[in-house]
């Protein structure tokens, strides 16, 4: 019996930990339970009166502007290479020889007719020295037969000599007179002669460049000398596509900036090219520009062209959405409800972008974030105070109230 006693009170002493283990487990169970249990019914009896607040407080505030419509220049932006205005190649004109003298260099003014360069002219100075000659000794072949002629004349009446020798008298003082006309005229000749051995400036300008040196032989095949710029005008040899070429006209504005300068130019065109290029679809719109010693025939540059000017709404770039269907923007309407609205932009500037078509400017557009707007989204807008400010300065997002 004893035995038996100390066996079983072993056995219930080796169950205690199990039976403990196990209303942990079942306490745990319940607690979790009761917290499953109350968290249903609060959702399902007190969230039903929290839900109107709630979804009030998710309506997205945005910041919208009414852009109104403002002058906008239409301006077009074209690159091309510079060049005179006016060029002229300066060559020989006359017989040519050997250059004697080189009067100016590349960058020189000069007038109109200034001599460029001499040829030496040793050999055409004897030659006018000796027609110079020839005239007086017409002229004293002139006076004798004119003499002899009045002699004649005198005794023709007395009967002394035939009205045939008085004629052949006459004849000879009209020979001897128009020899003196020749020589007069063959010196004229000459003296032209050794004027176009000078090499002269066309008209007053600006001289491009010298390729000719001292001592060099020039003839009338030798090519151009000289180039110059008349007046000294430049121009810039602009490339505009068709569509932008229709928008230009004589007389519009441009800016002209050298490739690798700071400085800008003010010009104006006097030009627009009357064909298009089959090839590019482009056509030259010439710009005159005053001298300045930083414009190089040859260098390109950049044009911005003002083609006058037009009233559209201004947006900031920020408003302005993109998909494959073009630009758009959204805009609030009556009822706070977002629309899209597709819209057609034109030039981009630091005053922003102007919108040709889709806007009236009485509209109420978001101006940033519309990213995250869907149409028919309810929304609560706040007006921007300035029209075309940017967004930073505005706070411009999109936020949950509460």
């Amino acid at each position: 019996m004893n035995f038996e006693s100390g066996f079983a009170g072993d056995s219930l002493e080796a169950d205690q930990p199990r039976l403990r283990q196990r209303r942990h487990l079942i306490w745990i169970v319940s607690g979790a339970l009761l917290l499953l249990i109350a968290a249903i019914l609060y959702f399902t009896r007190g969230g039903a009166s929290d839900a109107p607040a709630d979804a009030a407080s998710m309506v997205p505030r945005v910041t919208v502007v009414v852009p109104g419509r403002s002058d906008v220049s239409t301006v077009i932006n074209a690159v091309g290479s510079l060049a005179a205005r006016r060029e002229m190649p300066v060559g020989v004109v006359g017989e040519g020889g050997e250059v004697s003298a080189v009067l100016v260099e590349a960058g020189d003014w000069v007038k109109a007719g200034q001599v460029l360069a001499r040829v030496e002219r040793s050999v055409q100075v004897e030659q006018h020295a000796s027609l110079a000659a020839s005239i007086k000794v017409a002229e004293a072949d002139a006076r004798l037969a004119q003499n002899e002629l009045d002699r004649a004349q005198a005794l023709v009446s007395r009967g002394f000599i035939s009205k045939a020798t008085l004629d052949q008298k006459t004849a000879t003082r009209d020979a001897a007179v128009a020899r003196v006309n020749v020589a007069r005229a063959q010196l004229a000749e000459q003296q032209a002669r050794i004027g176009r051995l000078d090499i002269r400036a066309p008209a007053a300008g600006l001289v491009l460049t010298r390729a000719v040196e001292k001592g060099q032989v020039i003839t009338p095949g030798s090519g151009t000398l000289f180039r110059m710029a008349q007046s000294g005008e430049m121009e810039l040899l602009a490339r505009v596509g068709e569509a932008d070429l229709a928008r230009l006209s004589v007389g519009d504005v441009a800016t002209v900036t050298p490739v690798g300068g700071r400085q800008s130019y003010a010009g104006r065109i006097w030009q627009v090219s009357p064909v298009i290029d089959p090839q590019t679809r482009q056509g030259d719109a010439r710009i005159l520009i005053p001298y300045h010693k930083d414009l190089r025939p040859g260098g390109f540059a950049s044009a911005r062209i003002v083609s006058g000017s037009m009233q559209a709404p201004m947006l900031p770039e920020s408003a302005i959405q993109n998909d494959n269907k073009g630009s758009y923007v959204y805009i609030v309407n009556a009822g706070n409800a977002v629309e899209r609205r597709d819209v057609t932009v034109g030039q981009v500037s630091a005053a922003g972008v102007s919108v040709l078509q889709g806007l009236t400017g009485k509209e109420k557009v978001v101006v940033l974030a519309g990213g995250f707007l869907n149409p028919g989204q309810k929304v609560e807008p706040e007006l921007q105070k300035i029209a075309g400010e940017t967004a930073d300065k505005a706070g411009d997002r999109v936020e949950p109230r509460g």
